[in-house]
């Protein structure tokens, strides 16, 4: 396993960022790490960049513990924080070779105009970082991530201040870096984790609470909530009776969402209770979940009105 996390924990003073969280990837691999502001995300990858210490547990890249081999594991390793710090003051082809000699890279100029190729910046290839606009200084950070050919890719919000045409361009340069190394990105654009991903991970205060296939992880969901449909105007209240509701969301006027934990015995129920209050159920189904739902429905509470 190219990424590999046991028991990880990270305390500032009496709060845990990350705690006890366990999850491996594999080469070949492109995982998407979800969460929401605050989850853990940032922290967990400056733990497996070595740019900061666990208060426990243990993280492996190749089978080599980060904290106690950083420089080897730093070697192995692409990473593009989420501030993406550059010395504003050196020109693109300037900041890649400065990095480029500290990484020891044989061939230079070849690898810079490689990578300069591969991340689109040659059209401002001669210019200062200062004047980049912030898409183009994201790339700048992309470029500097690559430039050495890491086995691991870790990429904290790599497309923030792209304009679509960019994004794509980017998620194309993620897709075909990944078939061969791995890479593990943080992002709040839940459509490039369905364009790039086969597999999220999805962390919620400081705990890991979904580690799957997008495919199964979106059926898993899917079948756990349920559209109803009335022709009577209902209250939030009306639906607390439900031994088998788990959260309640409001869509139009007469249209319900519910959660359920059996959902086969909350059809009944539902059923059952209409007819105690004469409702007329226009339709009751099974919803599809996108990946924006599942992520809503599992970081936060959503029951209301």
């Amino acid at each position: 396993m190219s990424i590999e996390v046991k028991d990880l924990t990270r305390i500032y003073g009496e709060q845990k960022a990350i705690d006890q969280i366990s999850f491996s990837v594999n080469r070949g691999e492109i995982v998407g790490f979800l969460g929401p502001n605050g989850a853990g995300k940032s922290t967990t990858m400056k733990i497996l960049t070595g740019c900061l210490k666990p208060s426990g547990g243990h993280a492996f890249l190749n089978g080599i513990d980060v904290n106690a081999f950083p420089v080897q594991t730093k070697k192995l390793t692409g990473y593009l924080p989420e501030s993406n710090p550059l010395y504003g003051d050196m020109y693109i082809r300037e900041y890649l070779s400065f990095i480029a000699d500290i990484h020891h890279l044989p061939a230079k100029k070849e690898k810079i105009n490689a990578t300069i190729d591969q991340v689109g910046l040659r059209p401002e290839a001669g210019k200062k970082i200062s004047q980049l606009s912030k898409g183009y200084k994201q790339r700048v950070g992309l470029a500097a991530a690559l430039i050495h050919s890491p086995e691991v890719l870790i990429l904290d919000e790599p497309t923030t201040g792209l304009d679509p045409n960019q994004i794509v361009e980017i998620r194309d340069v993620i897709k075909n870096y990944g078939k061969n190394r791995t890479v593990l990105f943080s992002t709040h654009i839940l459509q490039e984790v369905e364009a790039i991903c086969d597999r999220v991970i999805i962390i919620h205060q400081g705990k890991i609470i979904a580690d799957n296939n997008l495919g199964e992880l979106r059926q898993e969901q899917t079948g756990k909530f349920i559209k109803v449909v009335l022709k009577e105007s209902v209250t939030a209240e009306d639906w607390q009776v439900l031994g088998q509701l788990r959260g309640i969301r409001k869509t139009s006027d007469f249209e319900w969402e519910l959660e359920a934990g059996d959902p086969e015995l909350l059809k009944k129920q539902l059923l059952s209770l209409s007819l105690q209050n004469n409702w007329n159920i226009v339709s009751l189904q099974s919803e599809n979940r996108s990946l924006e739902d599942i992520f809503r429905g599992l970081t936060k509470t959503i029951i209301h009105e």
